[in-house]
C-alpha cells in the first residue's frame, strides 16, 4: 500500500510515522507549506518544523517532500476568514484548512498518487455496513473530529489516523521510547499558520478598524466604543476592556455597527437552547436518528439535542440545556447520541 504521511514537525505526526514503520509500511512524508501573508514565505516555526521533518525522514529512511500550498491557502482559507469576519461572523479557518488545503489541494497536487493519507490527528474511522464513518478519539481533550467536520466522504475514506486510538500521554511515551527528536516538543496552539501572532492583530492588519458604539442590551445605554465588530464574538468575555464589567458580548447589529453587551446575570440573555443552520454537510449519510450530541467549539464536552429540518428547509437543533456563546458563523458539529460517530456539521445562522 502506498501511503502519504503528512508531517508537521510535531510529536503526533512523528509518532504516526513511527507506527506506520512498525507496521511494515514505507510512507512518503510530506510537509505542507502555508503562511499568513500573500507575498512572503513565512510560516511561524517553518524552518524548525522542516528540519525536524527532514530528520524524521532520514531516521526512518522515508522519502520526503515539501508541498507549497501557500498561494492556495491565501486564496481559499484566508479569503474565507476575512469574508466571514467582515460580515461580523465567527470564522473557523482550521476547519476550512483541513477541507480545502490538507485534504483538498494536497490531494490534487500529490495525494492522488497514494492509496492512503496518514495524519497525526486525534480521530478514528469506523466501518459500519460497508460505509466508512469519521469517529472520535478515546482522548476527549485531544479529539479533533470537530476540526475534520467539513471533510467529504471521499476524503475520510482515504485517511489513516495511526495515533487516533491513543491518548496524548501514550503518544508522548511512544515518542520518548523511540528517541524521537520532538518527543517533548510543545503542541502548537491557535490557528495553524499564525504562530505567536494574535488573531486580532492579524484581522486588524487586513480589515483595519471600524469604530462604533458599545451598548448595554437591557438599557440601550452607551458604555463605550468598539474598534470593529470583527474583533468580537458572541459569548466573549475576556479582553473586552469595557469598564463596569464583567460584560459578555450578546449581539451585533451589523447595519448600525453596534456591539451589544450584557452583564450576563440572566441566562436568557446570553444562553440559547436553540440553534439554526441553513444547511448541514453530512460526511457519510444524513442523520436518521434525531437524538444527537453536538459541539459548537473545541471542548471535551458534548451537548445533547434533537435535530430536525422544518418545512422552511432550515435545520433546527433544540438543546437539552442552554448553551453559552452560540455565535453565527461557527460550525455546529453533529455526532451520534453516544458522541462517537461524527455525522458532519452546519454553519450556525
Amino acid at each position: 500500500m502506498n501511503i502519504a504521511a503528512l508531517v508537521s514537525g510535531g510529536v503526533d505526526s512523528a509518532v504516526s510515522v513511527h507506527l506506520l514503520k512498525e507496521q511494515g509500511f514505507m510512507p512518503h512524508l510530506f510537509y505542507i507549506k502555508i503562511g499568513p501573508d500573500r507575498d512572503t514565505e513565512w510560516n511561524c516555526t517553518s524552518e524548525e518544523d522542516v528540519e525536524i521533518c527532514r530528520w524524521l525522514a532520514k531516521r526512518y529512511g522515508c522519502p520526503f517532500d515539501i508541498i507549497d500550498l501557500h498561494k492556495e491557502y491565501w486564496e481559499q482559507v484566508v479569503a474565507y476568514t476575512m469574508d466571514k469576519a467582515r460580515q461580523g461572523l465567527t470564522p473557523n479557518p482550521d476547519v476550512m484548512c483541513n477541507k480545502l488545503i490538507k485534504f483538498g489541494c494536497f490531494e490534487q497536487k500529490a495525494g492522488y498518487a497514494f492509496d492512503k493519507t496518514a495524519t497525526g490527528h486525534y480521530a478514528t474511522t469506523e466501518v459500519i455496513d460497508n460505509k466508512i464513518w469519521l469517529a472520535t478519539s478515546p482522548d476527549p481533550v485531544k479529539d479533533q473530529t470537530d476540526f475534520l467536520c467539513q471533510l467529504d466522504y471521499a476524503q475520510v475514506s482515504k485517511l489513516m489516523f495511526p495515533t487516533g486510538g491513543l491518548w496524548k500521554h501514550q503518544v508522548r511515551e511512544i515518542a520518548d521510547q523511540a528517541g524521537l527528536l520532538n518527543a517533548k516538543r510543545r503542541d502548537s496552539q491557535g490557528i495553524c499558520f499564525l504562530g505567536n501572532i494574535d488573531f486580532r492583530d492579524y484581522i486588524k492588519a487586513h480589515l483595519g478598524e471600524n469604530p462604533g458604539d458599545v451598548r448595554e442590551l437591557e438599557t440601550g445605554h452607551k458604555i463605550g466604543e468598539h474598534k470593529g465588530l470583527w474583533f468580537y464574538t458572541i459569548g466573549q468575555r475576556k479582553g473586552l476592556g469595557f469598564g463596569g464589567g464583567p460584560w459578555f458580548v450578546v449581539k451585533k447589529n451589523i447595519k448600525r455597527n453596534i456591539l451589544f453587551v450584557s452583564h450576563g446575570y440572566e441566562p436568557e440573555k446570553v444562553y440559547k437552547d436553540h440553534i439554526t443552520m441553513n444547511s448541514i454537510h453530512f460526511i457519510t449519510e444524513p442523520v436518521s436518528n434525531p437524538n444527537i450530541t453536538f459541539k459548537i467549539r473545541h471542548t471535551p464536552e458534548f451537548h445533547k439535542g434533537v435535530l430536525a429540518m422544518r418545512n422552511d428547509g432550515i435545520w433546527h437543533l433544540h438543546a437539552e440545556e442552554k448553551i453559552h456563546g452560540v455565535a453565527p458563523g461557527q460550525f455546529c458539529v453533529i455526532y451520534d447520541s453516544n458522541s462517537h460517530l461524527c455525522y458532519g456539521s452546519g454553519e450556525i445562522s
